[in-house]
């Protein structure tokens, strides 16, 4: 299946100056950035074709696969010096690199690569700025068997705040518990969709609020609800976490590092 990514935001929160243009995306984890982790979670389940929506900072993105170092996480054999490889990340995909604009909201950049999942039943789209181990074969299993028009992956509440309850008419404080045990869940920013999600996004509208919005009014949305590992990068704080995750080993998002993850039966 075909993926979507949206990487052409301008990521203010992780942004060190004005004269910082490098995408949120292009943060890194490791010696990759977090786009390279999305990209390599995806291909673990085959899924290898993929569209970048390029706009600010696109310079990065283009350069970095443009001028990619497979010796950079992979290893090899240096002999008359000559590398030789003996395993490669990127060989098998292709990438199509599109400019849809440096102010295009997420919906209006879906639109403007259309014609590049045109004929695609079902393909998948992300914001490659969000890590997780989840089951990618589950969600497309659940929206394929199902008649709706789209799925989205969804998280509890990740606020680190205390919710506070009050008495009826009062001041008083009846409860206090932690945003995650709330009974709500939060967009994660992984999707499967068919093409009839175009019906419902108008120009430079968003991808959540119109086109996924509009579909939950038709009961043609379906949610997978996930508790397991699921890690955004919004701020340095949280890229800063993920960092030191992968240095100290512990990188449950790569699962092309792990021992096979698959469970039998929805390979």
């Amino acid at each position: 299946m075909k993926v979507v990514l949206f990487c052409g935001g301008y990521g203010m929160r992780m942004r060190n100056g004005p004269a910082d243009d490098v995408p949120k995306p292009m943060q890194l984890v490791g010696p990759r950035p977090l786009l390279w982790h999305v990209m390599r979670y995806y291909a673990h389940f085959g899924h290898t074709e993929f569209i970048l929506c390029l706009g600010y900072g696109a310079r990065h993105i283009k350069d970095f696969f443009l001028t990619y170092t497979e010796t950079a996480s992979n290893d090899f054999v240096l002999r008359d010096g000559r590398v030789e490889l003996l395993s490669t990340d990127i060989s098998d995909w292709s990438i199509t690199f599109v400019h849809t604009g440096i102010e295009s909201p997420i919906g209006e950049r879906l639109r403007r690569v259309r014609e590049h999942v045109a004929g695609e039943e079902m393909f998948l789209a992300n914001y490659a700025d969000v890590l997780t181990d989840a089951p990618l074969d589950v969600m497309i299993g659940n929206l394929a068997e199902s008649d709706a028009g789209a799925s989205m992956m969804v998280v509890p509440p990740q606020s680190s705040f205390h919710c506070v309850e009050f008495r009826d008419g009062s001041n008083r404080v009846a409860g206090i518990s932690s945003a995650s045990r709330l009974p709500l869940w939060e967009n994660a920013g992984y999707f499967v969709l068919r093409q009839e999600i175009f019906d419902h996004i108008p120009e430079n509208g968003d991808l959540v609020e119109d086109g996924c919005a509009a579909l939950a009014e038709k009961d043609r949305l379906i949610a997978y609800p996930y508790r397991g590992f699921w890690q955004p990068a919004d701020t340095f704080k949280e890229r800063a976490a993920l960092d030191a995750a992968y240095e100290s080993g512990a990188r449950p998002w790569m699962l092309w590092d792990q021992p096979s993850t698959i469970p039998a039966g929805v390979r």
